[in-house]
């Protein structure tokens, strides 16, 4: 509940709030919002932390990469020296793909904040301090200067967020959560970010927090994420580096001939094949050869206005066969259906598998949606022909083994196969997120393009879209784990039959 105590009297506050709803004007909350919670003592970030710490994350941040994920090992080795200022030095292997980066990282020993260390470490160290040790500037070791020590679990407030109707950081509950690295007795805190709650959970006595999961501000619309990590791993008192063996893939590049300082030189500006969208394509290094990394940044643009950036962009980077069929599919190496791109700008990162010689790249665009919808548009797509060059070296791209191959998803085999990520639109239907167009739309999209996959089922015609009750009980059902994939398949095929879901 709100807090009033600063003004004089409950007569005025009702009084202002009526003026302000009969002109349309919501009252500014921000300010009174209370927490606190049932603990004793305090915390700050880097409490605890000592000589020999070993701490994997799984993370991402929205400025890198609009939070694509990538795993972040430190271990604290010891003191260094900075002017007149001690801090610790840690080891830190950063693991973000296809690259594996190596280097330290000096780290504040107030707030453990990165303030230097190797610059290869640069764009990590970044994340680093706005994910994991965001926390500093609201609660360090700082005793000596106000606002700035270390804050009291049963806290009314942490701090106010500093963008305009920012909201108070307090603290919410206490919580049991579970993570790759262990069981933790958290303290939940947490604050109100366009219409949703961000949420750090901390562990007294424990340097960092042990997981997250925040958004960004907005005024309207869905908050996209801004951080997200989960502890992996915890160790102490690790007396040797653990990284001793690790090999950067900088080295094995360099070894190749491989450009390492690359810069997108290459601008491509062109419509797609069937004019839905703009993209503006930058690539670099200019001559890429294979086996190197090739760097993109890529702009999805509306086809009315230049200077407007589309968002919400489901697509996926893609070499064809001469079939048309799927040979490589970035999204599909990442572990993921779709690349997606909440702002309509992605940079992207990847090794040249192709031989040498001239290569198409298709950049298709399945349309745009929420992350975990299906875009309910016809894919467009811009191909752009690139030379590839070989390798000084004599590397050749490893052939995948004939007797394994992938099938192309234009090609579905006969078999029952679900996804499991569609499991999260179907809740969305389930609970009367979406309705049930929207969700009929979605399922055709996906056998068309042969995501879900379904035994040959005749296809029938009706004037009804309606779904039968049953469906969305059945449906209920697949996603709890009572019922497997065959059995949601036939309720799927029940709708062919009775003409609800066309297939192309």
């Amino acid at each position: 509940m709100p807090i009033f105590y600063r003004l004089k009297t409950s007569l005025f506050i009702l009084s202002a709030m009526s003026v302000l709803l009969a002109a349309g004007i919501a009252p500014a909350y921000a300010q009174f919002q209370s927490g606190g919670v049932d603990k004793a003592g305090s915390w700050h970030v880097g409490e605890g932390l000592k000589q020999g710490d070993y701490f994997y994350y799984s993370m991402c941040y929205v400025d890198y990469k609009e939070c694509v994920n990538f795993e972040m090992e430190l271990w604290i080795k010891g003191d260094v020296q900075s002017g007149s200022e001690t801090k610790w030095l840690a080891e830190a292997v950063v693991y973000d793909g296809n690259k594996v980066v190596k280097g330290e990282i000096e780290l504040g020993k107030i707030a453990p904040e990165p303030t230097g260390g190797s610059s290869e470490l640069g764009v990590y160290r970044g994340a680093f301090k706005s994910s994991v040790v965001w926390l500093s500037a609201f609660a360090t070791a700082d005793t000596g200067t106000s606002g700035k020590g270390p804050k009291e679990f049963a806290a009314k407030s942490w701090g106010k967020i500093g963008n305009i109707g920012g909201e108070q950081v307090i603290p919410m509950a206490l919580e049991t959560v579970r993570t790759q690295s262990g069981t933790w007795d958290t303290v939940l805190v947490g604050w109100k970010t366009g219409g949703v709650t961000s949420k750090v959970w901390i562990v007294d006595e424990f340097p960092f927090p042990v997981k997250a999961k925040t958004f960004t501000h907005v005024s309207e619309g869905i908050a996209p994420v801004e951080y997200e990590f989960e502890l992996v791993k915890y160790e102490e008192n690790v007396q040797q580096s653990p990284f001793a063996d690790v090999e950067p893939t900088g080295q094995e590049f360099v070894g190749r001939g491989c450009d390492t300082g690359i810069e997108k030189e290459v601008t491509i500006k062109r419509s797609t094949a069937n004019f839905d969208y703009q993209i503006y394509a930058f690539y670099g290094p200019a001559e890429p050869i294979q086996g190197c990394p090739m760097e993109w940044l890529i702009k999805f643009i509306s086809k009315y206005d230049d200077t407007e950036f589309l968002n919400q962009v489901h697509f996926d980077f893609l070499v064809l066969e001469d079939d048309r069929s799927i040979k490589r599919s970035i999204a599909k190496e990442e572990g993921r259906q779709f690349l997606y791109s909440p702002s309509g700008q992605y940079e992207l990162d990847m090794i040249v598998k192709e031989s040498p010689g001239d290569v198409t790249y298709t950049i298709l665009v399945y349309g745009l949606a929420p992350e975990n919808w299906v875009p309910d548009a016809t894919p467009d797509y811009l191909e752009i022909p690139v030379l590839i060059l070989p390798s000084d070296s004599g590397y050749v791209q490893p052939t995948p083994p004939v007797s394994a191959p992938t099938p192309p998803v234009t090609q579905p085999t006969e078999q029952t196969a679900v996804p499991d990520w569609i499991k999260d639109t179907t809740k969305l239907w389930i609970d009367g997120d979406i309705d049930d167009a929207t969700f009929v739309n979605g399922i055709q999209f996906l056998i068309n393009k042969g995501i879900i996959v379904i035994p040959p089922t005749a296809q029938g015609s009706s004037d009804s879209a309606e779904i039968p009750s049953w469906i969305k009980d059945t449906a209920k059902l697949w996603i709890d784990g009572d019922i497997d994939d065959a059995t949601f398949v036939n309720g799927i095929q029940f709708l062919i039959k009775e003409g609800i879901i066309s297939l192309s």
